[in-house]
């Protein structure tokens, strides 16, 4: 597979383009770096809002016009927010690559925030904010965000309700003019078209779009809370997640740190799966996962069980993570690294995912990293420095845990 050429447009947009010459579709990925880290304070959830609300009308075209002009194109747009980047997707034939970016180009220099539907964004955020009252595993994550990354990084993508009730229709635009320019666009492209068409067609749909200058870039501390916190709700089931500080994906233990989730949640044969519930009955969901904000990393490792189990769930995590750091085994180390082996293999072959993977590069690494290399760390990683990780990050270390149910977790 060929390498992605990455380069610095005068339009001030950073530009990735892994050329695929054999395939017929172009996979593109536009990251404005802003998110919720950028909101007022009192404005929680503006970042999601306007992302969600960029395409409802233009200068040009209403929405249901551009949403018509994207379907005779057989391409769309599908968009997403984060805590420090937001970003736009799409998925199209080569011929109709420049048609697609100018769709997006025309959304996103020429909103113009109908009122409309700007209340119906509202609105739908607050109906998403009371669905998640009754989603007990997502509001202790949403808890543990908060608490195990602080109230900056922590914040909740869709807000919280009294904030939402003060944004109006200025909020939309506001935030719009202070956070989306050239200068904060990242751009991946993957598909068979080459850098100059690429390049040719980001310029000149985005020469002059507002500030060029490269901001946005540096990473925001995490505020981690080394405590435990109980969140009542009368439910029949108990939740847990247990948060530890990580790496960053730009640090050479996050191969290992990788490698280490693997062995502890990476599927069935993992050993949280084993150990916890296949052996001992003591949940009927257990598993892990990272987080990485720019220049930072947190390990999570969940479970949902019964009252009357959760301390004995919460003790039995706690020594199989300590576990790992003693009696790890070649085997489990090379049956890890083959699942993440074959789910690259398998997912890293798409050539939307393909795109992704690059724009999560430009994000962390800064540049495109080849999907051979990253592999070739994890091949190179043994037994003992997993071990070396687990006694640097598990053992011993502060952990901040939050539990959501019925009965608060006994010390």
């Amino acid at each position: 597979m060929a390498e992605a050429v990455h380069t610095q447009l005068s339009s001030g947009v950073e530009l990735a383009v892994l050329e695929l010459p054999h395939r017929r579709a172009v996979a593109s990925e536009i990251r404005m770096l802003t998110g919720v880290v950028n909101e007022p304070g009192d404005k929680l959830g503006l970042a999601h809002l306007v992302e969600q609300s960029l395409d409802k009308g233009t200068q040009n075209h209403s929405g249901r016009e551009l949403q018509d002009a994207f379907d005779e194109i057989g391409s769309g747009v599908n968009s997403w927010c984060g805590k420090q980047s937001s970003g736009f997707t799409s998925l199209c034939l080569p011929e109709y690559f420049g048609r697609s970016m100018e769709l997006h180009s025309e959304f996103l220099r020429t909103p113009t925030f109908p009122q409309e539907s700007c209340d119906v964004a509202i609105e739908l955020a607050r109906q998403e904010l009371m669905a998640l009252e009754d989603d007990a595993q997502g509001l202790a994550d949403k808890h543990i965000g908060m608490q195990a990354m602080g109230p900056l990084l922590g914040r909740h993508t869709i807000g919280e309700t009294d904030t939402l009730a003060t944004i109006t229709r200025d909020d939309f635009e506001s935030f719009w003019r202070s956070n989306y320019c050239s200068g904060r666009m990242q751009v991946s492209v993957a598909g068979p078209m080459s850098l100059a068409q690429v390049q040719d067609v980001i310029e000149k749909q985005f020469s002059g779009f507002g500030d060029q200058s490269q901001t946005h870039r540096d990473s925001i501390p995490v505020e981690f809370n080394p405590v435990t916190t109980h969140h009542h709700k009368e439910t029949e089931q108990e939740h847990m997640v247990i948060a530890l500080r990580g790496v960053p994906k730009s640090e050479a233990d996050y191969s290992t740190a990788r490698l280490l989730m693997g062995v502890l949640a990476g599927g069935m044969s993992a050993r949280l799966f084993t150990e916890v519930r296949e052996k001992l009955g003591l949940v009927y969901w257990v598993g892990g996962w990272q987080e990485h904000p720019r220049g930072a990393g947190l390990m999570y490792f969940g479970a949902s069980t019964t009252p009357e189990r959760c301390a004995k769930t919460y003790e039995t995590m706690l020594a199989e993570l300590v576990r790992v750091g003693v009696d790890l085994t070649q085997e489990e180390v090379d049956r890890a690294r083959t699942g993440i082996e074959v789910r690259s293999d398998i997912r890293g072959d798409v050539t939307r995912a393909l795109c992704s993977e690059m724009a999560d590069d430009l994000m962390h690494f800064g540049q495109p990293v080849s999907r051979a290399l990253k592999l070739e760390r994890l091949k190179n990683i043994s037994v003992g420095d997993v071990k070396q990780f687990c006694e640097k990050y598990i053992k011993d270390a502060p952990r901040s845990v939050v539990t959501l149910g019925p009965k608060a977790l006994e010390s």
